[in-house]
């Protein structure tokens, strides 16, 4: 009789309260589902619900994020996958990140794209005065890019109250920054809980989003997004992905072979434009009158810049001029950057297949799109997809 294949045992340490728990949890399932199978015992909570009794799991492998000390899950002396949140990546393990750089960079690129002139960050503690690596790096990112393009940045890290402040204390530490920022001022949050914080924030102290304050999180937690009023922007990371990505190392590492990639990035794919960051902060009429006709039609292939010029009510002379002293660059550049974000969006939100796309944006032959798309990201549609989409390749 042919002996059965041994069923791997593998514990999952990741909390489902959030999306991009959710979202590993299902790259997780997706890859067992194809190379399986496996036996999972989850834990939804994360690693703090279970410390102290990790030995009774006997797990053949574990996937975790690093919420507590990892003393005890050393000891299991199992492979390990180790999803980053508290700590820098730890050496001789393979650790899962976010593009922390991209992230901070693609906010503020696209606060930049509303005419925002002014600029904040805000980072978040988690005790002892102690800011995690993936907040420094995003906001590195952003006031890099702020300052290449000539603007004023401000932080809130100088203004966090006591380590172990509670939520209605950091509201009003918030508060306090805000009212002394220089108005209109595009925010971004480190993610889309402390996003929301800003916003409650802003209503508890008057300020209008996005008229005064333009707010991005990241993370694209639609639950987080949507409780907010007005509804959050957001740069979408693909945890999905990097879940499918989690397993394919455990399951080398099972195998006693070296996993395929020690160091595994969930890439940032595109920007979830919702209503706070819905605001055109150009102080040329022109311009504005401009970029709201973009960002309401441009989109489409059919709309040239003459489309523009014409909506603008000014000659194509004078409103290119005008746009470079607004916002550094020209009509063109920018329903570049409007096309480039909404065919991302619908290649990693959808599977509508790509000849449909271009379609549906008014693009009639397929090479021209992939051309036109790939001199945007610097990749053709397809292989954006394969990258960065939400289904195993």
């Amino acid at each position: 009789m042919e002996k059965m294949q041994k069923i791997p045992k593998v514990l999952l340490l990741i909390e489902s309260s959030r999306a991009s728990g959710r979202a590993l949890l299902l790259g997780i399932a997706e890859y067992a589902r194809h190379h399986g199978p496996w036996s999972f015992l989850w834990e939804p909570g994360g690693l703090e619900k279970v410390y102290g009794r990790l030995k009774e799991f006997k797990p053949d492998g574990v996937i975790l994020r690093d919420t507590e000390n990892l003393d005890e899950v050393m000891k299991l002396k199992v492979p390990l996958v180790i999803i980053g949140h508290k700590r820098p990546e730890i050496p001789n393990f393979v650790n899962v990140i976010t593009d922390s750089e991209k992230i901070g960079k693609m906010a503020a690129e696209h606060l930049l794209e509303c005419g925002f002139k002014n600029f904040g960050y805000c980072g978040i503690m988690m005790g002892q005065g102690y800011e995690p690596p993936w907040s420094i790096l995003r906001r590195q990112a952003f006031f890099a890019k702020v300052k290449e393009a000539g603007h004023k940045y401000y932080d809130f890290f100088d203004q966090f109250p006591h380590p172990h402040y509670s939520r209605t204390a950091a509201i009003n530490a918030l508060c306090k920054w805000l009212k002394k920022l220089p108005k209109p001022i595009g925010i971004m949050a480190c993610n889309d809980d402390r996003a929301q914080q800003v916003a409650e924030a802003c209503k508890l102290c008057g300020i209008a989003v996005p008229d005064e304050v333009g707010i991005i999180g990241v993370d694209n937690d639609e639950v987080v997004c949507g409780l907010t009023d007005p509804p959050l922007s957001s740069v979408a990371v693909n945890f999905f992905r990097a879940g499918t990505e989690a397993a394919a190392a455990l399951q080398a590492l099972m195998q006693r072979l070296s996993p395929p990639n020690a160091r595994i990035i969930a890439p940032a794919t595109h920007i979830v434009v919702r209503r706070s960051t819905d605001f055109v902060a150009a102080s040329d009429q022109f311009v504005a009158k401009a970029l709201r006709f973009i960002r309401d039609t441009g989109w489409h292939a059919k709309i040239s810049v003459s489309d523009v010029v014409q909506a603008a009510g000014i000659s194509r002379r004078n409103l290119e001029k005008r746009f470079r002293t607004e916002l550094g660059h020209s009509i063109l550049a920018e329903l570049k950057y409007v096309r480039g974000e909404k065919i991302a969006n619908m290649l990693v939100e959808t599977n509508l297949p790509i000849a449909k796309i271009a379609e549906c944006l008014g693009f009639e032959d397929a090479q021209h799109f992939a051309r036109y798309f790939k001199s945007i990201k610097g990749l053709t549609p397809l292989a954006y997809r394969k990258k960065f989409g939400k289904t195993l390749s």
